[in-house]
């Protein structure tokens, strides 16, 4: 794709961030950054060539991408030069540059010895103030690439770490999802942790290999809710804070646990470090009939709260096993019945 990027890019044009620094570490390349002077109609020449969608990124600061065929281009504005451009970043390995029409790199920070060493180093001490969700960035990007953050860097950090909050909290969320259990931990050591009100307290307790929406809530518990969660993550935090663990294993527990938890109940297990369930929650799920033993209107009671209270009963001892018929399971509702009139 960069032969189709040269056509269709007009003027003073440059490969930059992750895209340079990625091919100096020989990393595969999938979204490509570039930047130029006129950023939408570069887009939008490439659109016409690969095809796939484009959006604009950010209307205000120019910033425009190409997506197709699983990778991305992002076009944005070159703005008083490359070497200005370069300076304004966050550290030296995404500060280099290629310009498109060929030539050697531009590095005005050092960034080329600093990734052939592994270091992760801050362009200046301004970088985190400028721009705090930088300070998380950082803990990602040791994560994730096969550098470690400069012992100057990561002094900056902790002095700074008080700003991490001051970042959007959707730009937050975002870093924090691609974070595993030790780039928490790393937070942690950073002490960025503690400000966005993560706790490391329920990982060292659980020994469960937590990632995705789980960690989340296992480091961040009810200060998740602070951040612009979607529905679906609210709805699966607010399960797992609210669980209870079985009292034992018998077939009636792991029903009531099931039933306040699913389909979330081996995620609840992990958060609540009951691993030990966790073999009876899968053979009771195994179990699970694919139609009720009754259904509300062969009850023969008036449609109200009472009909799902006597499908409850029903349900529940069903998987006890102290019934097993649709005979045993209307006698259960007339004795229910009599003892409530």
């Amino acid at each position: 794709m960069d032969e189709q990027i040269r056509r269709v890019t007009v003027g003073e044009a440059y490969f930059v961030g992750g895209y340079v620094r990625d091919r100096l570490l020989g990393r595969p390349v999938l979204d490509i950054d570039v930047a130029c002077p006129h950023p939408r109609d570069a887009a939008q020449a490439l659109r016409r060539e690969v095809g796939g969608g484009l959006f604009a990124l950010s209307e205000r600061h120019c910033a425009w991408r190409v997506m197709g065929d699983g990778r991305s281009v992002d076009f944005a504005l070159l703005r008083g030069g490359i070497r200005s451009d370069l300076l304004l970043r966050d550290f030296t390995a995404n500060a280099i540059a290629l310009p498109l029409q060929g030539g050697s790199a531009i590095d005005p920070t050092g960034g080329i010895p600093d990734v052939e060493q592994g270091l992760l180093r801050a362009v200046r001490e301004q970088v985190f103030k400028d721009d705090p969700l930088r300070l998380l960035r950082a803990a990602r990007l040791e994560e994730e690439l096969p550098l470690v953050l400069e012992p100057g860097t990561e002094r900056l950090i902790r002095q700074h770490a008080d700003l991490v909050t001051q970042a959007a909290g959707e730009r937050i969320l975002a870093e924090l999802m691609r974070l595993s259990a030790s780039g928490m931990r790393r937070l942690d050591e950073l002490q960025l942790l503690a400000p966005l009100g993560g706790s490391l307290e329920r990982l060292e307790r659980g020994g469960t290999d937590l990632s995705g929406s789980l960690l989340l809530v296992s480091v961040f518990g009810p200060a998740l809710r602070r951040l612009p969660i979607s529905n679906e993550l609210a709805r699966f935090a607010g399960v797992l804070l609210t669980a209870s663990p079985p009292a034992d294993g018998t077939t009636r527990s792991i029903y009531r646990f099931r039933r306040t938890t699913e389909p979330y109940a081996l995620e609840a297990l992990a958060y609540l470090g009951e691993d030990r369930f966790v073999d009876a929650v899968r053979a009771a799920r195994a179990a699970e009939p694919s139609q009720p033993l009754l259904r509300g209107d062969e009850l023969s009671v008036p449609p109200g709260p009472e009909v799902g209270r006597l499908l409850e009963r029903i349900a529940e001892e069903w998987a006890a096993g102290t019934i097993s018929s649709r005979e045993e399971a209307l006698a259960l509702v007339r004795k229910e019945r009599r003892g409530r009139s």
